[in-house]
């Protein structure tokens, strides 16, 4: 429990470092500057989005065989590798903010839900949860990671985002996603019954 809720919170912290959620969350803070209304919005967002991918693979866990789910994280975490190292850019059309009718907090859920739709956290949330098989601690932990990527952008701004070293980071998360695609390799190996 403690495991999925650290790997977790981990590497989404580290996933989320250049991503275009966090340029969002730059772009939210940079045109309404209030902090507060756009963190909670990041963080309801967060919470339906990732308890929706948790769910997923923890239903996915559940049905499928066990060798095939294996399989399956090991693929995962070798495509989350190779996807992380791939920059992020938040075109100005891709996110259409709504009308001031929904207020800083409502325009940020809305924006920061969508944007996060088939998004790399998402998936990772999927793979995650399906491995641990661990809803609750998985879901916690990659909203946590969210918020610590996040929040610092939220209130410190562009100052904050130009120090971070985006290629860096990226780097490194890309080989915790390969070692533990190792990890998960290397259980679907001894799980897997020999042909013969």
């Amino acid at each position: 429990m403690l495991q999925s809720f650290l790997v977790s919170t981990s590497l989404v912290a580290l996933a989320e470092i250049g991503d275009k959620t966090q340029l969002l969350s730059l772009v939210l803070a940079a045109r309404y500057r209030k902090p507060l209304p756009i963190a909670l919005g990041v963080l309801v967002a967060t919470l339906a989005n990732h308890a929706g991918a948790g769910g997923i693979g923890t239903l996915l866990a559940g049905w499928l065989n066990p060798t095939i789910l294996n399989w399956a994280v090991v693929a995962s975490f070798a495509l989350m590798a190779g996807w992380i190292l791939i920059p992020d850019k938040l075109d100005a059309g891709e996110i259409a903010l709504p009308k001031q009718a929904m207020g800083v907090f409502g325009t940020t859920v809305f924006a920061f839900f969508l944007a996060e739709m088939g998004d790399k956290t998402q998936v990772v949330t999927i793979a995650l949860a399906a491995q641990y098989r661990d809803f609750l601690s998985v879901v916690a932990g990659t909203t946590l990671g969210m918020m610590l990527a996040n929040v610092p952008v939220i209130y410190l701004g562009s100052r904050f985002a130009d120090r971070l070293h985006p290629k860096a980071v990226h780097i490194v998360a890309c080989l915790i996603f390969t070692v533990l695609g190792g990890l998960a390799l290397r259980n679907a190996l001894m799980n897997t019954p020999l042909l013969g």
